[in-house]
């Protein structure tokens, strides 16, 4: 079935009288018409479903029921309205396995919407679904439990699409690049690797983040031809149910709920907590969208309200107004929705720059009473955007932010080179100068002193990387600036930048076949790109997995070693000391704190010189190297010095 775009439609705004005289554009709107329920959405039960919807312009409104997916013309329930613009219905029977819509008449034109607040639809998300939610858990899921985790600062994180995770035949999966296929364990590669999920949880890192498994648009995926076309996903249809392009029979809705439900009980079983990657800047369109059918121009910013531009500081044709009273309402429950149905550990918010504080605050706040070690990640960038600048939760606020760690683009681009300039260099390929941003990246961008401080006020605050899904991997960006280097020089680059991330301060996060120098032939965004570009390579794995190794290392000694991840900005300036180095090399000691023993200390230095280093020891005690290639530590009358290999960390310890 191709898919059919819905034409659009010159949007009514209705009539002012239906909503007491107030435009949707007003400011007092939401003081008249915001509603505190937490209600909204389909209720099923065996012998009633209700139905509650939010439309205060509205003049009439109607659920549509459909027995099944051949029935195009439905039943109508008509619908009655209450105060603050809820409208309300209920069905005497047993609904389970039916579809619905709502209609509703805003001025003088008709528009039908999915539920904004559907937990299932059917193909390609173009109808709610009535289900029973509990009959979608899988076995044992009553028993299903978060891993345990001391604090969120102890986290490793490891970024993944589910089709890109399997859908190789080299995994070894069946049913691959669903959800089930990452669920599988006991897969197996070339040269009789680990594949898929035992890879993962081989590495030691404690997080898995998926990006979005939410429903999305059927223009980017189309789920009655799920092998035509790839996307990321960043585009939202609907917000509460799962994409169906993952699942093995995306006709039932059912299906990919449970599906969903499995891979995250096996992740949980493997003792990997589960990250969601959440979107809600913005939807796939802002015209055809379910919010604006229901409530037109309520749930988006506008750069000219009397011409109804919209805003587009997402870049994606609109971004929400999360600062109006039912869209961060929408925002907090849906979260947490996810996070209680689906036993999710943690939440990455796109372009978080474009919300406002208190929507982000609320999250926090409401995540807190599930769980309080729930991680929140998000993309803190400075955007523009309508929403007034105090009131964005960007880099500039990020104390205003407490608990909910910004992606650090800042060591990001002093370690490899800006993302905006592929030939451009940084601190691991011998650019000068970048120095005291790395500096402040060891620091968890903590105000670590005069001239080292970076946007956080605490080290939860910052979370390290040099590569996501986003730009080229590092390993292409290091193919493309320092094109004559050889390959064994490129790999000692790529571990140095790597090892900068797991032995800094605050939260690092992996980009999925980081450990195996992934490359998607210098395509530097892949959102569109077909399999051959975006799927995990496990040739590639099989080929590099001493390099694997070592970046397994450097998790374990992070995850051995709590100095490494130090819970308080104090504890940092108290701990921390740079130290002398060589021109244009890192050192630093982690003193008084290794594993909570004062009497040890910790040594690194990360030499980006194409020659060897010879560095100064402080006089702490007897230096032995714990991590890092060819280098010693010798001992002279004037004390102890470190001979340290080109392109490398080394990490020292006290004997």
């Amino acid at each position: 079935m191709a898919v059919q775009k819905e034409p659009r439609r010159p949007v009514d705004y209705g009539s002012s009288e239906a909503a007491n005289g107030l435009s949707v554009f007003s400011e007092q709107f939401d003081s008249q018409f915001a509603y505190n329920g937490d209600d909204l959405g389909c209720h099923y039960e065996h012998a009633q479903t209700r139905f509650v919807l939010w439309a205060p312009t509205a003049e009439e409104a109607f659920v549509m029921l459909y027995e099944d997916d051949q029935d195009t013309e439905g039943r109508a329930l008509p619908m009655l309205k209450e105060e603050r613009g809820i409208w309300r219905a209920a069905a005497d029977a047993d609904l389970e396995g039916w579809s619905y819509t709502y209609r509703v008449r805003i001025g003088q034109q008709w528009n039908e919407a999915v539920d904004p607040y559907a937990r299932a639809v059917r193909i390609n998300g173009t109808r709610g679904a009535i289900l029973n939610l509990e009959k979608t858990n899988p076995p044992g899921w009553e028993h299903d439990a978060r891993p345990s985790i001391e604090h969120t600062l102890d986290a490793v994180i490891y970024e993944v699409h589910i089709r890109d995770l399997t859908i190789q035949p080299e995994s070894g999966a069946h049913h691959r690049g669903t959800f089930i296929a990452a669920a599988q364990t006991g897969t197996w590669g070339p040269d009789g690797i680990a594949t898929g999920l035992d890879h993962i949880a081989s590495l030691g890192v404690t997080h898995v983040q998926l990006l979005p498994i939410f429903d999305y648009s059927e223009d980017s995926v189309d789920e009655t031809n799920v092998g035509a076309s790839y996307n990321w996903g960043y585009d939202p249809r609907n917000y509460n149910a799962p994409e169906g392009s993952y699942s093995t029979n995306p006709y039932d809705p059912a299906v990919r709920i449970r599906e969903l439900k499995q891979l995250i009980q096996a992740l949980h079983a493997k003792g990997l907590r589960v990250i969601m990657d959440v979107v809600y800047n913005h939807l796939y369109d802002a015209y055809r969208c379910h919010f604006s059918q229901l409530v037109p121009g309520y749930y988006f910013r506008y750069s000219d309200i009397e011409s109804r531009t919209l805003a587009d500081g997402s870049g994606c044709g609109n971004e929400t107004a999360s600062e109006r009273a039912m869209m961060r309402k929408f925002i907090v429950e849906s979260v947490a929705f996810w996070a209680e149905e689906y036993h999710l550990d943690g939440f990455r918010f796109d372009l978080m720059g474009l919300h406002d504080i208190a929507t982000m605050n609320a999250v926090r706040s409401r995540l807190d009473c599930i769980d309080t070690q729930i991680i929140m990640t998000g993309e803190g960038w400075i955007m523009g955007s309508t929403l007034p600048d105090d009131q964005r939760a960007n880099q500039h606020y990020a104390t205003a932010l407490r608990r909910i760690a910004q992606f650090n683009d800042s060591l990001r681009d002093a370690v490899k080179g800006s993302i905006f300039n592929p030939q451009s260099k940084g601190f691991i390929s011998g650019q000068d100068g970048m120095e005291q941003a790395v500096k402040s990246g060891v620091a968890g961008e903590i105000a670590y002193s005069g001239d080292i401080r970076g946007y956080a006020a605490e080290p939860d605050q910052c979370l390290n990387f040099v590569e996501c899904h986003d730009n080229h991997t590092l390993w292409d960006k290091l193919s493309l600036s320092n094109p004559q280097e050889d390959e064994a020089t490129r790999i000692r680059m790529h571990l140095l930048a790597t090892a900068i991330v797991l032995t800094s301060q605050g939260i690092p996060f992996l980009h999925a076949g980081q450990e195996f120098l992934r490359t998607k032939q210098g395509v530097g965004n892949s959102y569109q790109s077909p399999d051959e570009i975006n799927q995990m390579d496990w040739i590639r794995c099989a080929r590099y997995q001493a390099v694997a190794d070592e970046i397994r290392g450097l998790i374990a000694l992070r995850r051995h070693h709590s100095a490494f991840r130090m819970r308080s900005a104090d504890a940092i300036r108290r701990h921390l000391a740079f130290e002398e180095a060589a021109p244009g090399t890192i050192a630093f000691t982690l003193r008084d704190h290794a594993n909570g023993d004062p009497s040890r200390h910790l040594y690194v230095l990360y030499n980006p010189a194409r020659k060897r280093v010879r560095v100064p020891l402080p006089k702490l005690g007897q230096w032995k190297t714990l991590w890092g290639l060819s280098s010693s530590v010798q001992e002279t009358e004037n004390g102890s010095w470190l001979d340290a290999q080109e392109l490398s960390c080394i990490i020292l310890h006290i004997v």
